[in-house]
């Protein structure tokens, strides 16, 4: 496809890459525009696949973004099962695995990243999963007749996602995580030990402090797992959740600044002319997190991202990234909904009653209202969100007083 018209070519069809396609219509470009995805798939939510699809509660269809039909009412090519292997950004194009390239005007990459792999002995046999895509979702639900004991390997939101659906299913589930606590990375201890105490309440074996040596087989097939005391945990499937890998090789090796994930300035512009990059792929200097430079794998990142790499390259109004994070989880009956960023608060308040299964903690930095985790508790996320972002101060006592609404605080 060599002499393709040049315009905006998009490598990433997921949320990301979705949205800038869409906020490039909506903010007047009228030029070419192709989305140049690895999956068969038009562009889908991704969130719903370790929670609602795979226990089986919505269809595939439901998940798709956009109706088929929209991408070609809105003329927004799909090159679909490709993928881009190398970036010549003085010549402006991308070439292919097919070994066509693509020339373009901008560029925005929006790949995403890949599953981190268990780096062990039987990290890569038969039965071993991650759950990214819908080919891995599919994969797990096509095994699952035969499966009476799962394993799940990491406590972030993946693995208690898929050890709740995976119980809820049936399934007897041991849960390892090697830190002391899940969500250490995320969350503060109160949350850690709620759910830790939801999920064993629900059946699940789960172990914090743990050291894995490897996955034990037969006949190729993952048939345990061992750990670093000897002990064998039988498992007829094991799903890996333990972060991603930033996929960004093309543009670093193409000379973008960046290592984990690509650099990219408020304009989410790389450091060569007119690429941008979004979404979990993107390393930006964020206020919520003190002006660190972190990469934030979250739908809100992905989509906010692109609105403003697109409004950028239409010449719009464009402003700075700078939106307020938030976050979502669905574990059993429980929705976790977080608005901000934990990263280095040095105080925590309680708001309610874990018994009660709604609560909130907030988390403070020298004072500072810089986010919140709130359980089964829309009132307090909603209003907490304005105090996070004016970056409010208030006597904890206040706080933690569940009788007084956040919004009717005094912010000082």
């Amino acid at each position: 496809m060599t002499g393709q018209d040049a315009g905006v070519i998009i490598v990433g069809g997921g949320h990301g890459g979705a949205q800038a396609a869409i906020a490039l219509r909506q903010n007047g470009f009228a030029g070419p525009v192709t989305i140049i995805g690895r999956e068969e798939e038009p562009p889908y939510e991704r969130p719903p696949l370790s929670k609602e699809y795979m226990a089986g509660e919505k269809e595939f269809e439901r998940l798709y973004i956009r109706p088929r039909a929209f991408w070609a009412e809105k003329q927004v090519e799909l090159s679909l099962g490709r993928s881009v292997e190398a970036v010549d950004p003085a010549e402006k194009t991308v070439k292919l695995d097919d070994g066509s390239t693509r020339t373009y005007d901008s560029l925005i990459w929006a790949a995403g990243g890949d599953p981190r792999r268990l780096p062990l002995p039987g990290g890569d046999l038969v039965g071993v999963h991650c759950v990214r895509n819908r080919a891995d979702a599919d994969a797990i639900m096509a095994e699952l007749a035969s499966v009476d004991q799962v394993v799940v390997i990491g406590g972030g939101y993946i693995g208690l996602e898929a050890a709740a659906v995976l119980t809820k299913l049936g399934k007897k589930v041991v849960l390892l995580e090697a830190l002391p606590r899940v969500l250490a990375r995320v969350a503060g201890p109160e949350l850690s030990a709620f759910y830790e105490a939801e999920h064993r309440a629900h059946g699940v074996d789960l172990r914090t402090n743990v050291a894995i040596e490897a996955l034990d087989d037969t006949n190729g097939k993952v048939s345990g797992v061992r750990l670093g005391d000897g002990s064998v945990i039988p498992a007829q499937m094991v799903i890996v959740g333990i972060g991603i890998i930033p996929s960004v090789e093309p543009l670093l090796a193409a000379g973008a600044k960046g290592g984990n994930g690509v650099e990219v300035d408020g304009f989410c512009r790389t450091s060569l002319p007119d690429i941008y990059a979004i979404g979990d792929c993107a390393a930006h200097a964020n206020g919520f997190a003190g002006g660190a430079t972190i990469r934030l794998e979250s739908v809100q990142n992905a989509n906010d991202q692109a609105t403003v790499a697109a409004k950028t390259i239409c010449g719009a109004d464009a402003q700075p990234y700078k939106a307020t994070p938030w976050f979502w989880s669905n574990q059993y009956d429980l929705k976790l909904q977080t608005v901000g960023l934990s990263i280095g608060h040095d105080s925590t308040v309680l708001r309610g009653d874990p018994a009660t299964r709604s609560f909130s903690v907030i988390y403070l930095k020298d004072g500072m209202i810089i986010a919140l985790d709130c359980v089964n508790m829309m009132k307090d996320y909603v209003q907490g969100r304005k105090l996070v972002e004016a970056g409010a101060v208030l006597p904890v006592v206040q706080l933690a007083d569940t009788s007084i609404l956040l919004k009717d605080l005094i912010i000082a």
